[in-house]
């Protein structure tokens, strides 16, 4: 990070340090008062017969220079002074905090001023930004969908008649501060033939924290400062829900998991029961956020979900964030064969009820002829950017490379997160301070996001 980063704004340490810098003039000051001047008229009759003996006669030169360097020998043994107690204090309140007491302040300063982000969606998609996020800015929230009926969410769902928390879950996950950790311990699952076999750790965790703590968001705030999440994740609704489809050959599914499976087209995606309230926090998160951001994920089953709970479509609606849509990278079997980005963003815009999107966020990069091959035995293709077809519905489209250096081709945390900060600098959206020390944080923050990744 360098010396730099301490004249950053908004860092709230320059002041209390010229504070004190001030008071040691005061105290200096006042002792020589106290002294009626003798001592300091001794120490400068030793400085001129000092200079006397070394240049042959009496001036001031020797004395400046120690008045000087002494003032600033004192400055520095105060600034080291400060640093040592504050660490000292740092190591005793948060032993776990890594790197050095500067960069800490530094990046949670910048953080903690960064702009309100509400990011709507569900699964992988979703947990893949929040990833991200985190280290772009810390006032983030995940807005989930509770549709998931299937696997260890559904068993659960279905016996403690509780929102599955599946998704939640993998956004906790992303969110945490010890997330390659967390991770291995909340995503384990049980093996065997017992009654615990299939579920996720984590999950069972959830279900753990909102039995105790009288319910799903109140379980999902306890999770949240036990996992030390920047930001927080919220359920789109507490209702128990259900999705269901009617497909393009005239049959209706009825479960998330069917849907997924069915591999027919969609025609029109419904929600049961219609009216399902949505929670106070959600509505909140996406009213007040200076940026809305939809997907990636699923169209339907992750994304689109969420629009079908009437008071969160009329919140996206009336948002006054600036809104972005995250496009897939390829298509899903059933739901989106066939489909470009100008099809995804259709989509989405006829399920809110009209035109409400700012940016697109689409994939630029190549995909390479193997990774074709393997997801073509998958029925599935790269979702072509349509860049003009979108942009003639008033939509700005920022094509990126956004594709992990994984075999999986699937959005990469750190270029997802590095397009939207980069968009938020542009947009003048991150509070306090000079541009300059803002794109010092950037680099430093992706820096840190790529540290993390490789790790795991």
């Amino acid at each position: 990070m360098g010396w730099i980063s301490w004249l950053c704004p908004g860092m709230q340490l320059k002041r209390w340090l010229l504070l004190f810098m001030a008071g040691g003039i005061v105290c200096a000051f006042s002792l020589a008062v106290l002294f009626n001047n003798q001592v300091m008229g001794m120490a400068e009759e030793i400085l001129f017969r000092i200079s006397y003996l070394a240049t042959g006669k009496y001036g001031n030169g020797v004395t400046l220079a120690v008045g000087i360097s002494g003032m600033l020998l004192g400055i520095c043994i105060m600034v080291y002074a400060i640093r040592r107690i504050v660490r000292s204090v740092v190591e005793v309140v948060s032993p776990e905090s890594s790197g050095s007491l500067m960069e800490t302040i530094f990046t949670q300063r910048k953080l903690s001023n960064g702009p309100v982000i509400a990011a709507v969606g569900g699964g992988t998609g979703l947990s893949t930004l929040l990833r991200g996020l985190k280290y772009v800015s810390g006032n983030c929230t995940g807005v989930v969908t509770v549709g998931d009926d299937g696997g260890s969410s559904g068993r659960l769902r279905e016996e403690l008649g509780i929102i599955p928390p599946g998704d939640l879950r993998k956004c906790l996950v992303a969110m945490a501060d010890r997330e390659p950790l967390m991770e291995r311990v909340l995503e384990y699952r049980f093996k065997g033939d017992s009654y615990l076999a299939g579920h996720s750790m984590g999950n069972l965790f959830l279900v753990a924290m909102a039995e105790t703590e009288g319910g799903m968001e109140e379980g999902l705030q306890a999770a949240s400062q036990i996992l030390k999440i920047h930001g927080q994740v919220v359920p789109s609704t507490l209702q128990s829900i259900q999705l269901a489809a009617d497909m393009t050959d005239g049959t209706f599914v009825l479960g998330q998991a069917e849907i997924a499976q069915a591999r027919k087209k969609v025609k029109r995606l419904r929600m049961l029961p219609e009216e399902a309230p949505a929670t106070k926090s959600a509505v909140d998160a996406i009213r007040n956020a200076d940026i809305l951001i939809l997907g990636p994920g699923s169209l339907y089953t992750s994304v689109i979900s969420n629009l079908l709970v009437p008071e969160i479509r009329k919140a996206v609606q009336d948002s006054k964030a600036i809104k972005i849509y995250i496009c897939n990278v390829m298509t899903q079997p059933g739901e989106t064969d066939g489909y470009g980005a100008y099809e995804h963003v259709k989509a989405m815009i006829d399920y809110a009820g009209g035109q409400f999107l700012d940016y697109v966020i689409v994939n630029s990069q190549e995909i390479s002829e193997e990774q074709k091959e393997i997801y073509l035995a998958k029925e599935q293709v790269p979702v072509t950017p349509d860049v003009e077809k979108i942009e003639q519905l008033g939509i700005k489209v920022i094509p990126a490379k956004l594709v992990s250096g994984s075999d999986m081709v699937r959005h990469d945390p750190q270029k997802l997160a590095q397009v939207i900060m980069s968009l938020i600098y542009r947009l003048r959206l991150f509070g306090r301070g000079f541009v300059f020390f803002d794109y010092f944080f950037m680099r430093h923050s992706m820096r840190k996001l790529k540290s993390r990744l490789e790790r795991k």
